[in-house]
């Protein structure tokens, strides 16, 4: 089955629509504090491919609209634990709710710069700086920094390496896919 290279065209055929600026704009701000949600790259990487001279510029609306739906996903988690705590204990999370505060009070910003740039998802762990009450300004920078290498690598990988990087993808997506897929169920199952 080729789902994920069927999923590639599509993202290069919206990377041609009139819209997709605004596409890459909607996703870049709600992938930061919705799950489960693509992340930008997924419209960057073939907007890119489609317009080489603008991947730059690409990669600054991803990284702004990243932060501020991280700056978001900052206040769902630091104005709603109180609601949803019952719920956490009540589905025995509440333990993964003490992991991320320790996680966050260990490692402080250097774990957002891991999520930022890193395919982990930031999400996660914008709603859980909130929770752990971060201090809101190193969130923001930190963010900045880790969102803006992530997505300005992957302009620069498309400018230097274009029409290489799609015949590659079209070659490689779906094995791409499933190993991903693969890493992700080992993961939850360590996890658990």
């Amino acid at each position: 089955m080729q789902i994920f290279s069927k999923f590639y065209q599509k993202a290069l055929d919206w990377a041609q629509s009139k819209y997709a600026i605004y596409w890459l704009a909607l996703v870049s701000f709600v992938e930061s504090f919705i799950l489960p949600y693509p992340p930008p790259d997924v419209l960057l990487a073939p907007m890119a491919l489609k317009k080489p001279k603008s991947a730059y510029q690409f990669a600054l609306i991803c990284t702004v609209l990243s932060v501020l739906g991280g700056v978001v996903g900052y206040f769902l988690g630091a104005l709603l634990i109180d609601s949803i705590q019952p719920l956490l204990v009540k589905l025995h999370y509440i333990d993964k709710l003490d992991t991320i505060k320790q996680w966050f009070t260990e490692y402080g910003i250097w774990i957002v710069a891991i999520a930022g740039f890193s395919p982990m998802p930031y999400k996660i762990f914008t709603i859980g700086a909130g929770i752990a009450n971060m201090a809101l300004l190193p969130f923001i920078l930190i963010s900045f920094l880790a969102r803006g290498m992530r997505f300005f690598l992957v302009a620069f990988f498309i400018r230097k390496f274009g029409n290489v990087c799609d015949v590659w993808l079209k070659k490689y997506i779906d094995r791409l896919g499933y190993s991903l897929i693969v890493v992700i169920a080992l993961g939850i199952w360590y996890v658990k």
